[in-house]
C-alpha cells in the first residue's frame, strides 16, 4: 500500500506547484501592469539628462572657484589625477591603490631620483590640466550635437532657448510656435531669471561680429568659460558681482568669507562655518590677493582662476608639497604621498610606511 500511496500523491503535489506557479504569474503581470512611476523616473532622468548636456556645468574640472564663488574641494586631486580623478575609490583593493599612485609618482618623478621637486610638480599639473581640457573639448562635440540637431554648424539663441526649455519639461512645438510668433514665454521666475543670465553668457560667448550664432568653439566657451579669455574674464566679473557689497568692483576680505550667508542653528554648523571662514581667509591671502594689499582686484581673480597660468601651477605645486613634506626638504618622497593619499586622492591608503618599498 505504502507504494501507492506515494503513486496518488504525487499528482496532488504537481498540481499544487502548478497553481502556485500560475498565482505567481498573476501577482507579477499585476505588479508589471501597476508601475506608472517608473516610466516616469525614466522620463525625469531622461530630462535631467538632457538639461546637463545643454547648460554650463556649476563645477569646472581643474580651476580653482567654482561658477558661484565656492572654493572647488577637488582642485588639488583633479590637477594631481588629471581625467582619472575618479579612479580611486574608497571600495578599491588598497594594494591596487597603492600600487596605482605610485606608479603616477614615478611619471612625475622625470629625472627617477625618488623626489618631486616643485618643477617637476609644476609639469605635471599643467599637464593634467590640459587633460581635463581635452575632456571638456571632447563632451563638447556630443553636447552641441544635441543643440545643432540640423548639422549646420551653428545655433542660434532661439534654437537653444526651445532646447533648455524642454529639458524642463515644456512642450517643444508650443514653446518653438511662441518664440516665432514672439508672443510671451509663460515660465516661473526661477526659469525666467536663469534664461537672462544664459543669455548674457550666450552674448559674451559669441565673438564679433556678433550674429547671435554659436559656433562648435563658441559654444565651448559658453559651456567651459575656463578656455576662453574674454570668457574668463565675464566668469569673474560675474563671480566678483555675487560677492562684492559695496560696489566697488573689487573684493575685501571681508567680502570673500562672507558667503554663504546664514545663521548657525547648531555645533556641527559652527564647525562648518569656521572651516569654510579658514580656508577662504587662507586661500585670499596666500593665493589670491598677489600684491598682499588686502584686496582682490578683477586681474588678480582672473590670474587666480587660469587654469593655464604657469605661475599659478607653480605657486600650486608648492603649496601641494607643503602639505605632506614631513622631512621640510621642499621634496616629496614615496612615504609621504601615499601617507597624505587623502590629499592626493581622496582616499586614505593604509599602511603606507610598510609597504612604500615593495609598490615602488
Amino acid at each position: 500500500l505504502w507504494p501507492t500511496a506515494m503513486v496518488f500523491r504525487q499528482p496532488s503535489f504537481c498540481g499544487l506547484a502548478a497553481h502556485c506557479l500560475w498565482l505567481l504569474g498573476v501577482v507579477l503581470l499585476m505588479d508589471a501592469s501597476a508601475r506608472p512611476a517608473n516610466r516616469s523616473s525614466a522620463r525625469e532622468r531622461a530630462a535631467n539628462r538632457e538639461e546637463n548636456e545643454i547648460l554650463p556645468p556649476d563645477h569646472l574640472n581643474g580651476v580653482k572657484l567654482e561658477m558661484d564663488g565656492h572654493l572647488n574641494k577637488d582642485f588639488h586631486q583633479e590637477v594631481f589625477l588629471g581625467k582619472d580623478v575618479d579612479g580611486f575609490d574608497e571600495d578599491a583593493e588598497p594594494r591596487r591603490s597603492r600600487r596605482k599612485l605610485m606608479v603616477i609618482f614615478s611619471k612625475v618623478d622625470v629625472n627617477t631620483d625618488r623626489r618631486i621637486s616643485a618643477k617637476e610638480m609644476q609639469r605635471w599639473i599643467m599637464e593634467k590640466t590640459a587633460e581635463h581640457f581635452q575632456e571638456a573639448v571632447k563632451e563638447n562635440k556630443m553636447h552641441f550635437r544635441a543643440v545643432d540637431p540640423d548639422g549646420d554648424g551653428h545655433v542660434s539663441w532661439d534654437e537653444y532657448k526651445v532646447k533648455f526649455l524642454v529639458s524642463k519639461g515644456h512642450n517643444e512645438k508650443e514653446v518653438a510656435d511662441a518664440i516665432r510668433n514672439h508672443e510671451e514665454l509663460k515660465v516661473d521666475e526661477e526659469t525666467q531669471e536663469v534664461l537672462e543670465n544664459l543669455r548674457d553668457r550666450w552674448y559674451q560667448a559669441d565673438n564679433p561680429p556678433a550674429d547671435l550664432l554659436l559656433t562648435e568653439d563658441e559654444f565651448l566657451s559658453f559651456l567651459h568659460p575656463e578656455h576662453s579669455r574674454g570668457m574668463l574674464k565675464f566668469m569673474v566679473k560675474e563671480i566678483i558681482r555675487d560677492l562684492d557689497q559695496d560696489g566697488d568692483k573689487q573684493l575685501s576680505l571681508a567680502e570673500f568669507i562672507s558667503l554663504p550667508v546664514g545663521t548657525v542653528e547648531n555645533q556641527q554648523g559652527q564647525d562648518i562655518d569656521d572651516s569654510w571662514v579658514k580656508d577662504r581667509k587662507k586661500e585670499f591671502e596666500e593665493l589670491i590677493d598677489s600684491n598682499h594689499d588686502g584686496i582682490v582686484t578683477m586681474e588678480e581673480l582672473e590670474n587666480y582662476m587660469d587654469p593655464m597660468n604657469e605661475y599659478n601651477a607653480l605657486n600650486e605645486a608648492k603649496q601641494m608639497i607643503a602639505i605632506a613634506d614631513e622631512n621640510q626638504n621642499h621634496h616629496l618622497e614615496p612615504e609621504e604621498v601615499l601617507k597624505y593619499s587623502e590629499f592626493f586622492t581622496g582616499s586614505k591608503l593604509v599602511d603606507y610606511a610598510r609597504n612604500v618599498h615593495e609598490e615602488f
